[in-house]
């Protein structure tokens, strides 16, 4: 697999195009992560020699929070089928102190990476799964009709010993196996029950002992060292055919792949083209005016991170990781500090800075009726699952988008995140009664709109009614 196969289309402007299709408004953020994505692939196609000279250009956003910093990479990420990761950087904690190390971030990506390309091979490989899948579900549902290996299919039978009587049995147990192959290719036993044995596979070694210094991680590994020194126990399960073609096909895929390539493939692609998302980034920068207490701690931890988007190598139960060349794209309000209040060496490390813009009532608009994911939309979704349809009058979208606009000029500014609480307030009574009102059309209008959210116009408390 070439991680720039199937890359090639997404030209810069093509990426600002699909990221245009959910996230509203900041184009300078999405030009930037666009050139960055394109750079990749451009690099992945140079000499080995030049290759390893060019280094991603990271990326820092400021911008307050809800207006699209985290979509924008996540978006990125599935775009190009990269290995992704959302990071909290408030997580982390330095070094000898209580909390997650750093360098796990590198370890959960390579275990997405790893599911990323399992699917992908798994998914080559599942029409063979599920031809013996197909064969084991026969093999319970019939017991002792398995052909026996080694028989030559034309050999003549001896009377002396009984053989006659046994090919008559085969045949008749061949034409009983063909049936029921027809019935389950049909459907007809999906409800029938049968028993099946689920394996427990145990870990490598160095998976257990992989390096981890949180309480979890440690909870799981004491958990694998159990199942090392038991070896496991088979557990026999009685389930319905339906769940038991899942559970072989599943058994069956696990024995078709191979566990080293997709260990090299996910390594490579994790390395080439992985994506890390470090989010609040600006929740562990010193204060310029503040000096000590926990900003000793904040600091350790920006020094910690620094290797790790330098280029370091990291220990994962799938073999060292070199982080050279991810791409770490870190994200913040800076409402309490500055991006200058991160120690100088990591401020290198993310020479390209973006600032978000504030969104407006005109965004809230275009938020609600616009992206494939369209609030408006969404709860209209939900609905029609009871036989309700909703619509909503263009005066009454206007009407909560310069309400949204209000309380987020008033209070805290949450991004768009607040239409979400403007919704669920508008919505609360037809989604509590949506039984009731089976096979309604119901139109929200501008008098609906402010019938329900009255209290929040009227009251300067907006606090409680609304985040």
């Amino acid at each position: 697999m070439n991680p720039i196969e199937g890359l090639e289309s997404l030209t810069p402007k093509a990426i600002v195009e699909e990221l245009d299709k959910y996230i509203i408004g900041q184009h300078k953020a999405k030009k930037a992560v666009a050139i960055a994505l394109r750079n990749r692939t451009r690099r992945l196609k140079l000499s080995t020699e030049v290759r390893d000279e060019i280094a991603p250009k990271n990326i820092l956003m400021i911008g307050p929070t809800g207006v699209g910093k985290t979509e924008i990479a996540r978006r990125l990420a599935r775009l190009s089928g990269a290995p992704f990761i959302k990071v909290e950087a408030t997580k982390y904690t330095e070094v000898g102190y209580v909390g997650r190390d750093v360098e796990s971030m590198i370890r959960d990506l390579m275990a997405v990476g790893f599911a990323l390309v399992k699917s992908e091979m798994q998914g080559v490989l599942r029409e063979e799964a599920e031809r013996r899948a197909e064969d084991g579900l026969l093999d319970l549902l019939l017991p002792g009709t398995k052909r026996k290996q080694g028989a030559a299919p034309n050999e003549a039978p001896r009377e002396s010993d009984g053989t006659t009587e046994l090919r008559v049995a085969e045949g008749l147990e061949g034409d009983t196996r063909e049936k029921f192959r027809a019935m389950l290719r049909e459907g007809k036993l999906e409800d029938r029950v049968v028993e099946v044995t689920i394996q427990r596979q145990g870990m490598a070694p160095f998976e257990v002992f992989a390096g981890s210094s949180n309480l979890e991680d440690l909870e799981m590994s004491v958990a694998n060292i159990t199942n090392m020194i038991t070896g496991g126990r088979n557990k026999r399960k009685s389930v319905s055919v339906r769940e038991a073609r899942e559970i072989l096909v599943a058994e069956q895929l696990d024995k078709l792949v191979d566990q080293d390539k997709i260990t090299e493939e996910a390594r490579r692609r994790v390395q080439e083209t992985g994506i890390v998302f470090i989010d609040e980034i600006d929740k562990i920068a010193n204060r310029s005016d503040r000096s000590g207490g926990q900003d000793v701690s904040r600091e350790g931890v920006q020094r910690d991170i620094l290797p790790i988007v330098e280029g370091s190598s990291v220990n994962t139960k799938y073999g060292v990781v070199d982080t050279t060349h991810i791409l770490f794209i870190a994200a913040g309000a800076f409402t309490m500090s500055k991006p200058s209040d991160l120690i100088p060496e990591l401020q290198g490390r993310f020479p390209l800075r973006v600032e978000l813009e504030s969104l407006h009532a005109e965004d809230f608009r275009r938020i609600l009726l616009e992206p494939k994911n369209a609030l408006t939309r969404q709860y209209a979704e939900l609905l029609s699952t009871e036989g309700v349809t909703i619509t909503f009058e263009d005066a009454a979208l206007d009407r909560m988008s310069l309400l949204a606009a209000e309380v987020n000029s008033r209070m805290e500014n949450i991004g768009a995140r607040r239409l979400h609480t403007i919704m669920e307030t508008l919505l609360e009574d037809i989604s509590f009664n949506a039984d009731e009102l089976t096979g309604q059309s119901i139109t929200i209008t501008t008098a609906y709109v402010d019938e329900r959210l009255k209290d929040i116009v009227q009251d300067q408390d907006l606090s409680r009614y609304i985040l």
